[in-house]
């Protein structure tokens, strides 16, 4: 396209502020945690990242909250998108798509892609259905360099990504949760993007992250990590499961556990290192006072 870009190897949300007032740019693509720091930048540039017209984030689900934090902070339309290494980004929604849509949905495929949901079984399943999904075409990577042995691609050229999401009528999807990372209580499982964008409305909160905790008698518990930004002091259970019961979230997906740590390890890109949670997770059931 002849145009510039600008590239900065280590996050820091002030001085992106600095090269948008500088460079102007029009568009960025970064991960969900970039995008808040940035929103929560923004007031204190006012008038000058106007320039910037759309901010794709990938990578995680974006807090409701967060759009709508966006929307007062920013005049970039957010637009959301799912993706992986092995084939580049896959679904997106798109710009003139209502504002709200970016924290619904993780968006349609795009051009010269397939995306469908399946059972365990791989029969395809109907709208709504959560179940695994399964990706095709253009962009699909061919193997893992000296590992063809894990090339997962089946005669129909679908590809099991290991994420769990439903589709609505319209074609876009909701990637609701890895299939690693489903916490199973009591033989049900919890919807776990859906809490976790409930306590991201929690005035003070930075980051959540929701994990089984191993339970003899249940097989998991369900422990909320987060942190929290300087202004908030702390935070308790019972303020977690007042907020969610006033949002009306069914008793039985309440979680038991609330640990409060500074900071959750994450990977270079942003993602959140859910499994290295897990792990501390299960020194849980030897403190049984944090439990519901």
């Amino acid at each position: 396209l002849g145009t510039t870009a600008i590239l900065q190897d280590i996050w820091d949300a002030e001085f992106v502020c600095k090269v948008i007032a500088a460079e102007k740019p029009a568009f960025t693509m970064a991960a969900t945690p970039f995008l808040a720091d940035l929103v929560k930048t923004a007031p204190k540039h006012e008038g000058e990242l106007d320039s910037l017209r759309i901010f794709v984030s990938a990578g995680a689900p974006i807090p409701s909250a967060l759009v709508e934090q966006a929307g007062q902070n920013l005049k970039a339309r957010i637009v959301s998108a799912w993706g992986m290494t092995e084939n580049g980004a896959v679904t997106m929604t798109c710009p003139e798509d209502p504002a709200e849509r970016a924290s619904q949905s993780d968006g349609k495929t795009l051009p010269y892609m397939d995306v469908k949901v399946t059972d365990f079984k791989g029969n395809s399943l109907a709208t709504g259905e959560e179940g695994n999904l399964m990706v095709r075409g253009a962009s699909l990577f061919v193997g893992y360099l000296k590992r063809p042995e894990l090339y997962g691609v089946d005669e129909g050229g679908w590809f099991g990504t290991g994420d769990l999401a439903r589709m609505d009528e319209n074609g876009y999807i909701r990637i609701t949760g890895r299939t690693k990372d489903v916490v199973i209580r009591g033989g049900e499982n919890i919807p776990v993007v859906e809490v976790e964008n409930l306590l991201y409305k929690i005035p003070g909160i930075a980051d959540v992250a929701l994990v089984g905790c191993p339970d003899d008698r249940l097989g998991e518990r369900l422990c909320a990590y987060i942190t929290l930004d300087e202004t908030t002091n702390g935070l308790t259970l019972d303020d977690v499961k007042d907020h969610l019961l006033r949002h009306q979230l069914s008793k039985n997906y309440l979680p038991e556990y609330l640990e409060v740590i500074e900071a959750m390890p994450r990977t270079a890109s942003g993602k959140i290192q859910k499994f290295k949670l897990r792990e501390q997770a299960k020194d849980l059931r030897l403190a049984p006072a944090k439990r519901a």
